[in-house]
């Protein structure tokens, strides 16, 4: 726009330029609020995550998510092993690099399991149980053999009880040495439907308590029983009554000797475990077990 020159005067008139920016979209579309909101996505993502595995994992495994992210076992064994400068440990050639300086923080019996093979020196004594674990279980093997051919032995040269040959099986397990006192159907152990014992059957487990009573091994008394039913299951069942014959067996044993502090367990299964698989009802699936069972490894002994 061009204004008028003032009267008289020659001078040309001032031109004023005036600009005028019209507003668009571009403000809108700038790179700053992006990265912000990227930001907080992220972190709400982060966030989300988080509690979805607060919820869907128990203590163990949030552990393990823990220590991923920051493994505190690495951390323990620096610190326990003295490496935390250069050959902090004793030596490089030392066998698990674990160190024989007075100023450590962790000792090898301490921090490696007695049953693996990280030490020459473990357990409590030289005598310790830990460290002759395999000792143990070797005399308790040891005991099965000499208790099976005491009872044998003996039957032999007793008439009444040599009869009772095939009522008597011997069998290792897992858990020891079990000695079966088998029925049939001719000769059973108790009365029928009873918990008393034949003199024979009394005089046979008398002998095995002299059998087993110069070793420590823990006793385990099961009784078992056939699938006929009682009349009155509230009067009387089978699981009362092989419970109560493995007692009668356990008082038998406590008659011949046996300390009280021995028997670890006493129990009736009535018919659930039969011998006879096929016909539960068959005579030979009633029995007593009387287990010696092995040694428990135990701190000073």
């Amino acid at each position: 726009m061009a204004a008028r020159a003032p009267h008289g005067n020659n001078q040309p008139p001032k031109i004023i330029y005036k600009k005028i920016y019209i507003e668009g979209h571009g403000g809108h579309h700038g790179g700053a609020w992006k990265v912000a909101y990227a930001d907080f996505v992220t972190a709400m993502m982060a966030f989300f995550l988080l509690m979805w595995l607060l919820g869907a994992t128990n203590e163990k495994q949030r552990k393990a998510l823990a220590d991923y992210f920051a493994p505190t076992l690495i951390e323990l064994k620096q610190n326990s092993a003295g490496s935390n400068g250069l050959f902090g440990g004793a030596s490089i050639i030392d066998k698990d690099n674990y160190p024989h300086k007075a100023a450590q923080t962790g000792t090898r019996s301490m921090t490696i399991p007695a049953d693996s093979t990280g030490g020459l020196s473990v357990g409590t004594g030289q005598k310790g149980s830990l460290k002759n674990k395999g000792q143990l279980g070797a005399e308790d093997q040891k005991n099965f053999e000499r208790t099976k051919r005491r009872v044998e032995a003996a039957m032999q040269v007793n008439p009444s009880l040599a009869k009772l040959d095939k009522h008597v099986r011997f069998m290792r397990t897992q858990d020891g040495l079990r000695i079966d006192l088998l029925d049939d159907a001719d000769y059973s152990m108790f009365a029928l439907g009873t918990t008393q014992l034949d003199p024979q059957a009394s005089a046979l487990i008398g002998l095995i308590a002299q059998s087993i009573r110069d070793t420590d091994n823990p006793i385990m008394i099961r009784g078992h029983t056939d699938s006929l039913p009682y009349g009155d299951p509230l009067a009387m069942n089978n699981w009362m009554l092989s419970s109560s014959r493995a007692e009668a067996t356990r008082r038998r044993l406590l008659a011949g000797s046996i300390p009280e502090k021995r028997f670890e367990r006493i129990e009736g299964v009535a018919d659930r475990e039969p011998m006879i698989t096929a016909n539960p009802s068959d005579p030979r699936n009633r029995r007593v077990a009387i287990t010696l069972l092995y040694r428990a490894a135990k701190f000073g002994n």
